[in-house]
């Protein structure tokens, strides 16, 4: 049985502070508008695939093996991050300043939030009691490595179609910070 006692070094505070990164995230592209908007939209797009990624790489693979009831969080858990990037690929398609884009984007942050704290409460907490120091301080290194190889914004000038992949549809950030974790990039 681990310990309750955080450095804050741990995965648990780190996903925490990504959490409320995203919760602030949401905000400000809901207060911007134009390109401003398009800005903050874009990097919340790449804070939440780093952050899923992460999480489907290191967190649900130790909850399902760590909690009793594991399979069952875990599940959960990819049906609401499912539903997500389905309503994120939805809105990559709409004008930012439309009214619709307004809508579908409060329903995905009513929805990312309670997903957040269901994490944090049936996934998160609960390994911190069960997973020593040692564990969840290298499950958080791994979250950083995450963090840092993930797509960062396009650079001016690039329009291959390549480049426009790495850095495009949420989908395909996801998909470079999952390969860069495992080393495939």
């Amino acid at each position: 049985m681990g310990t309750m006692i955080k450095t804050g070094n741990d995965v648990v505070s780190f996903l925490k502070r990504q959490h409320q990164q995203i919760k602030t995230m949401f905000e400000q592209v809901m207060t911007t508008r134009g390109e401003e908007r398009a800005s903050v939209f874009y990097a919340l797009r790449r804070m939440l695939a780093v952050h899923e990624t992460a999480e489907e790489e290191i967190v649900h693979p130790a909850a399902r093996r760590e909690l009793p009831d594991g399979e069952q969080i875990v599940a959960a858990r990819l049906l609401e991050e499912n539903e997500a990037k389905r309503v994120l690929t939805e809105l990559e398609d709409l004008d930012l300043d439309s009214a619709e884009f307004a809508t579908k984007f409060r329903t995905l942050r009513t929805a990312v939030l309670a997903h957040a704290e269901s994490e944090e409460r049936e996934e998160f907490d609960r390994l911190a009691t069960r997973l020593d120091s040692t564990r969840l301080e290298r499950m958080r290194k791994a979250a950083e490595f995450a963090e840092k190889v993930a797509p960062t914004r396009p650079h001016p000038g690039v329009e291959s179609a390549t480049a426009n992949l790495l850095v495009g549809p949420f989908a395909a950030m996801v998909d470079r910070s999952r390969d860069a974790l495992s080393g495939k990039s």
